[in-house]
């Protein structure tokens, strides 16, 4: 008999449904002697109702059934077998920060549009069922790093699962950015940032720029300029093996952002390298559901009258 599955609970706190939602499903887990573990803000949002939802069902108080990790998580992440998390698609980028390094993440929907998410509200019976019985398959997404060079020197970095953009820090005043892949130069833009993509952020902000929509299966890097002033200013697919390079023009004043979440200063100068990290970001998946589905159906597309094959 295997092990009870180890859970760490992620949660949109600003929002109401993803509390209750979170409740409901960490109270049937732990009901079920599965072990639950998160950051003190999660803990603290999922058992907000503790005291009418339990109230008479003899299963206690929640509050001491889901172990608490602190404010933060800790260098290299929190272990467990899955990290679930209730909320959209940011809340589901600030758990890939939380989850320990080869943890797949598991969504729930309560955003948007929830292009990472993997259930929707009205399948969380089917997600307690398949998180006890350990159901689930591992899907792997890329993700970038990116370093910050000054002078020859690596003075900072970090890493993304979307996207890493340099934009204008400055409203009133684009910036110049020489963009270089595999060493080679390719073209000076004077423009609003450059966002360099991941397929899993095709439909993210390099989507709102302009760019394609990448199948998640597909090896490949995107680099999307944004409101460049220039005859070429293509949105670029390149290998995912490749370096992309962003120079930033001295009288530049410019920010880096890593998934709309992280920010580092760039300095008159500054290079930043952009590639594939080596470490994947994991999700789990509990039935197979292709993403030209998820994408019909997360942006309403219209496909009345399509004579294909139904799916069963």
């Amino acid at each position: 008999m295997s092990a009870p599955v180890s859970v760490v609970a992620v949660v949109n706190i600003e929002s109401a449904e993803a509390r209750s939602v979170a409740h409901t499903v960490v109270r049937a887990l732990v009901d079920a002697g599965a072990s639950v573990r998160g950051l003190d803000r999660d803990v603290d949002a999922l058992v907000a109702g503790d005291g009418d939802a339990g109230a008479g069902d003899g299963s206690g108080d929640l509050r001491d059934r889901v172990t608490r990790l602190g404010d933060s998580a800790p260098e290299g992440g929190v272990p467990g077998d899955v990290v679930v998390v209730f909320g959209g698609d940011g809340t589901i980028l600030r758990a890939a920060e939380v989850a320990a390094g080869g943890t797949p993440l598991l969504g729930v929907n309560l955003g948007h549009v929830g292009f990472l998410a993997e259930a929707e509200p009205e399948d969380v019976q089917f997600v307690v069922d398949s998180l006890i019985d350990r159901r689930w398959e591992v899907e792997e997404r890329t993700r970038l790093q990116v370093q910050v060079q000054r002078g020859g020197d690596v003075v900072d970095g970090t890493w993304a699962l979307n996207e890493v953009s340099v934009e204008k820090a400055a409203r009133e005043r684009m910036i110049e950015v020489l963009v270089e892949v595999d060493g080679r130069p390719l073209s000076r833009w004077g423009c609003d940032g450059v966002v360099c993509a991941t397929p899993t952020g095709s439909t993210a902000y390099a989507f709102s720029a302009g760019g394609p929509v990448v199948w998640p299966e597909v090896a490949a890097l995107l680099v999307v300029p944004l409101s460049a002033h220039a005859l070429f200013a293509r949105p670029l697919v390149v290998s995912p093996s490749s370096t992309i390079t962003l120079d930033v023009a001295p009288g530049s004043q410019a920010v880096l952002w890593a998934d709309g979440r992280r920010t580092i200063d760039v300095h008159d100068g500054d290079r930043l390298v952009v590639s594939a990290h080596p470490e994947p970001v994991r999700f789990a998946r509990l039935a197979p559901a292709p993403f030209t589905d998820r994408l019909v159906a997360k942006f309403d597309l219209p496909v009345e009258g399509w004579r294909g094959r139904q799916r069963s």
